[in-house]
């Protein structure tokens, strides 16, 4: 199995002004790369130019420019054409399948924070001087930059990267690794409804706040938005310092939620994995759910709108934004695996709609938000719990249901 590992990084004023030239000149490429196929498809008889014959041109642009282009690691410049080709391959594939195809875009440098090596060994070396109490990645063109390594890495590495966070550097690691042992078996199985109200209901009754990180951050970044807003628009390299440390401030407002989240994310999965073999929970379309309503033209007056809720969608959108359900149910099937759980996912429909008890299913037996009154047979409960509920049984049929 592969596992990423991320570490933060202690370079020296010298080797920082190198990682930023190093970002900047894999912008530059990247951004010229973008341009030449553009230029290609419109001026020379629609001609598509693919990663191909770019990565082949890569000997001369590092001999014609040796002072940008040339000092860099061969492999890392091929793997930022191959980040260009894959957002050509995303927007033919959206255009395929009519969906809105968002054309693939050039980067500014502030917008251009992550650099891949592909393999351990080439242009870069992880722990480059074993016999040193203090862990270093040796980058070409860098050198030797120091590693906050905070737990050991296990497995063989096969890719690094190298990512920019505000004035913070890291080490992205990924490792090939043996599957670890799996956690002693518990017996129990559980499953679990995510809303907004409480972050997580499970079927045994209990709850998990939803901390609302972003909400409780609100004030602070709006007031901190509107001090930046008051500067005007320009090249990073034109901002003047009060500019950027606007720019930061915010950076490092929304980076605090980030993880923020993260943590929380991390230790509710960590408990679950922990507690019980089998996790089922609601397979939820997050990018459906958090869509914007479609506009409303009045059929009576031509160039005007009817009311289509689009305020109150708004706040529920920042709502489902904030609990981050998809980094949640990403990082407890990551720790699933890993301790060789078992999570399933099933359709939610009307989870939270039908009686445990007697199985009948109305939109009456939820009148509010959180009471679950079955018009049937009278069974009341919390809605959520109940939610919880159906989504364990829908888990429970389908692992049996299923082929070993």
């Amino acid at each position: 199995m592969i596992r990423a590992y991320k570490f933060l990084l202690r370079p020296t004023v010298r080797q920082a002004q190198a990682l930023s030239e190093m970002l900047r000149d894999h912008c530059s490429l990247y951004n010229g790369a973008l341009q030449e196929r553009r230029d290609a498809y419109r001026h020379v008889s629609k001609t598509s130019v693919g990663y191909g014959v770019q990565s082949a041109q890569l000997k001369e642009i590092r001999a014609f420019d040796p002072e940008r282009q040339g000092r860099w690691s061969f492999s890392s410049q091929q793997a930022t054409l191959r980040r260009l080709d894959k957002a050509f391959a995303a927007f033919f594939r959206r255009v395929k399948a009519g969906q809105t195809p968002g054309y693939p875009r050039f980067r500014g440098v502030s917008w251009f924070d992550t650099v891949e090596f592909p393999k351990d060994g080439d242009g870069c070396r992880w722990d480059s001087t074993p016999h040193d109490p203090v862990t270093r990645v040796r980058l070409q063109g860098v050198g030797h930059v120091k590693v906050n390594r905070h737990r050991s890495v296990s497995g063989h590495v096969k890719t690094v990267s190298v990512k920019r966070e505000g004035r913070k550097w890291f080490v992205v690691l990924t490792a090939e690794q043996e599957r670890p042992q799996p956690l002693p078996g518990t017996g129990s199985v559980v499953g679990i409804d995510l809303g907004i109200a409480n972050f997580l209901a499970d079927s045994n009754g209990a709850f998990v706040p939803n901390p609302r990180h972003g909400r409780r951050a609100a004030a602070r970044l709006q007031a901190a938005q509107q001090a930046l807003s008051r500067f005007p628009r320009c090249k990073a390299r034109d901002r003047t310092a009060n500019h950027r440390r606007a720019v930061e401030k915010v950076a490092h407002l929304h980076g605090k939620v980030r993880r923020q989240r993260l943590d929380h994310a991390h230790k509710t999965a960590l408990g679950l994995v922990r507690a019980h073999d089998v996790i089922a929970h609601e397979d939820l379309k997050i990018r459906n759910m958090s869509r914007a309503p479609a506009a409303r033209p009045d059929p009576g007056r031509a160039g005007t709108f009817l009311p289509n809720g689009a305020a109150a969608k708004a706040g529920l959108n920042r709502s489902i934004a904030d609990a981050g359900w998809g980094v949640f149910l990403t990082i407890l099937h990551a720790k699933a695996e890993s301790a060789g759980r078992e999570v399933i996912a099933v359709d939610p429909r009307n989870t939270s709609r039908t009686c445990p008890h007697c199985g009948h299913t109305a939109k009456e037996n939820r009148p509010t938000q959180e009471k679950f009154h079955c018009v049937a047979c009278g069974h009341t409960a919390h809605a959520d719990t109940v939610g919880a509920l159906n989504v364990l049984r829908a888990g429970l049929v389908r692992r049996h249901a299923d082929p070993a």
